[in-house]
């Protein structure tokens, strides 16, 4: 391990960075520094240019992957290399503004039910119940399952603070027939005999399999589940102030984009033009 690199991981663990936020800055730096064949402590502005201009024109990377490697650049010139024109400089691209894909309710149903196997339905049924993040269900313990108060305890989540979410009975009685099964020890959706949690990239099969044996056709992942969520809770009613909360939202901006994807709620809006008077009968030729 180079030195700059280990100062750059002591950087992000003193700022208390997520492990993997961790794993994803140092990729990145390194297949920039190896790229240009030097490491980044040689390696400056218009360095840093050609090396977009490479991701974007010739990889053709998504802009998410564009906007990891520009953090990660600005964390490593900032904080652990002390360039101060690395935040002036390195500008993040915008991002796409796509309105996420929702499934209804029958379909979302119809997704839980295609599974036969104990634990990958009652992964999605949690997904799908609490409103998490595909790295907050396979981070689960057993203990943050509280039957008494009838919530989830959600740990170190995105940003790293801790949140409580609902307990579903549905889904409570779902997890205590999982446990009379499966009992696991520790984690509670552990890797196949294992004392590890279930790797994403497992949940992310699942959902697939699942979607695939539904006859579903749109684009289905494991944060399908939690627009989902939000959004069947806002066509409930429920308040956007709540939705942010249960989510872990940091800006009441992020969760308002379900009003947009919501199709109940926009059915329910009338247009201006029903107000309008006068304006009956066809139209004169």
């Amino acid at each position: 391990m180079t030195p700059l690199r280990r100062r750059m991981i002591q950087d992000m663990q003193l700022r208390n960075y997520a492990l993997n936020t961790q794993k994803s800055y140092i990729e990145k730096i390194e297949l920039f520094a190896k790229y240009f064949g030097t490491s980044p402590e040689h390696l400056g502005l218009e360095e840093i240019r050609r090396y977009q201009m490479y991701l974007v024109f010739e990889k053709k990377v998504s802009i998410s992957q564009l906007r990891q490697f520009i953090a990660a650049a600005r964390f490593l010139y900032r904080r652990t290399l002390r360039r101060d024109w690395a935040v002036e400089h390195i500008g993040y691209p915008k991002r796409d503004k796509k309105l996420p894909e929702v499934l209804t309710q029958g379909e979302v149903a119809r997704v839980l039910c295609a599974l036969s196997n104990h634990k990958h339905r009652t992964i999605l049924m949690t997904m799908y119940a609490a409103g998490l993040r595909v790295s907050e269900v396979v981070a689960l313990l057993a203990r943050d399952i509280d039957s008494q108060r009838m919530v989830i305890a959600v740990r170190r989540a995105n940003g790293r603070k801790d949140r409580y979410v609902m307990l579903s009975a549905r889904l409570l009685k779902t997890l205590r027939e999982y446990w009379s099964v499966c009992q696991p020890a520790k984690y509670l959706f552990p890797a196949r005999g294992a004392c590890r949690p279930m790797a994403t990239r497992t949940v992310y099969r699942v959902v697939r399999k699942a979607a695939t044996l539904a006859g579903i056709t749109k684009h289905v992942s494991p944060h399908t589940l939690r627009h989902c969520f939000a959004t069947h809770l806002y066509e409930a009613g429920v308040d956007l102030r709540t939705i942010q909360a249960l989510l872990g939202h940091q800006s009441i901006k992020t969760t308002a984009r379900y009003t947009y994807i919501s199709p109940h709620a926009i059915r329910s809006t009338c247009s201006p033009l029903d107000f309008l008077e006068g304006i009956e009968g066809e139209p004169t030729p």
